[in-house]
């Protein structure tokens, strides 16, 4: 079973994830993290911490000589800005952050305990795990990609573009968006924000190709591999919505307009659809069609220009506390879904084809392949 753990505060001396479950014998080059984490530090809008970070892993543990052992993985990331013992307590939580309910939770007298830990920094940690799980996942011809759709309003125009196009696209726009005109005036309304002390909200587009049909399972409630992918990207700090597929526009259309008809290919022995409106699952069950997973984005919680809260000790009216903070992270939140998203594929995949050895996966899944031509 692949499973991860993270551990760090976001001002901590650094941030910790243990990968369990990972195939002995997968070639794994520190730069490949290196290129994800800096992903996650990209986008329009994003704060001062980002110009102090320059996120780099250091593989401690489960690799020899570049390679995977079977043993778990131990992957660190240092915080440069780690000052977490001199930075002052935090005594009026802010509205729509995790601040008040964590201190009821645990008992805590300051905020600080716990935005510390509820802090997005944590997801660097994540994305270094999405970034083997990436691996993984490549070396069966699967790939992971993203792109923003919405920020603030501003929706992008996608329809008819090829994956390849929407991602080259979207890898040349300040806010991963494939749409030029959207994104122009995506960082209009970014701009207006940040002059009115304000943050936005968006969503984005996570796009998994090349996975085979049979992944996940209908047999019960907690092995459907929808639920574990909204799950999963649902815990991302502020994505407050999880759609597979067009599954928000479906609920208003007949059935006639919403599920794909099925064909069969002869020269390739392959059942095929001509759309994709389930977004590559049904019933728990990959089906062979792309994975589509949409995510929707509050806008961040720390405002410059402070919400009304209360002071715990003395329980009187007062502003919100401001803590560094983005404008807008929603391209790098779209590069954390991509994380969880390869994750949680990468696990089901490891569950059906073996994960002791890459030898023992890679000649599973070549026999799978082979007896589904055989159908």
């Amino acid at each position: 079973m692949l499973r991860y753990m993270t551990a760090g505060e976001s001002h901590g001396r650094e941030l910790v994830a243990i990968l369990d479950g990972v195939p002995a014998g997968l070639k794994l080059d520190k730069k490949v993290i290196d290129r994800e984490l800096a992903r996650r530090m990209g986008g329009y809008g994003r704060g001062g911490r980002m110009g102090i970070e320059k996120d780099r892993v250091e593989i401690v543990a489960g690799c020899r000589k570049g390679a995977t052992i079977g043993s778990p993985i131990g992957l660190v990331i240092e915080n440069k800005d780690f000052k977490i013992d001199e930075l002052p307590g935090v005594k009026c939580p802010r509205p729509g952050h995790a601040d008040l309910a964590g201190m009821q939770k645990y008992a805590l007298k300051d905020a600080r305990d716990v935005l510390e830990r509820a802090s997005a920094r944590e997801t660097a940690a994540r994305v270094a795990v999405g970034a083997v799980a990436k691996a993984i996942l490549a070396v069966f011809g699967i790939r992971v990609s993203s792109h923003v759709t919405m920020i603030g309003g501003v929706e992008a125009r996608v329809e008819g573009l090829t994956v390849d196009t929407m991602i080259k696209r979207a890898a040349k726009s300040d806010v991963m968006c494939a749409d030029a005109e959207a994104s122009r005036k995506m960082k209009k309304r970014i701009d207006e924000a940040a002059k009115a002390g304000d943050t936005l909200g968006g969503s984005f587009e996570v796009i998994a190709e090349g996975v085979p049909p049979g992944l996940g399972s209908y047999a019960q409630w907690d092995r459907r591999l929808d639920g574990g992918l909204s799950r999963a990207v649902m815990s991302i700090p502020a994505v407050k919505a999880v759609s597979i597929g067009d599954g928000i526009r479906n609920a208003s259309i007949r059935g006639s307009q919403v599920h794909d008809d099925i064909s069969y290919n002869k020269r390739l022995k392959a059942f095929t659809r001509s759309t994709n409106n389930a977004g590559g699952l049904e019933g728990g069950v990959t089906n062979g069609s792309p994975i589509l997973v949409r995510a929707f984005m509050k806008p961040i919680a720390t405002l410059a220009s402070p919400l009304k809260s209360v002071d715990i000790r003395t329980k009187k009216r007062a502003s919100a506390a401001v803590e560094r903070a983005d404008v807008t992270a929603v391209p790098a939140c779209a590069v954390i879904g991509e994380a969880q998203v390869a994750f949680v594929i990468a696990g089901a995949f490891l569950e059906k084809f073996g994960a002791d050895s890459m030898e023992e996966a890679e000649a599973n899944h070549s026999s799978y392949l082979k007896r589904l031509k055989k159908m």
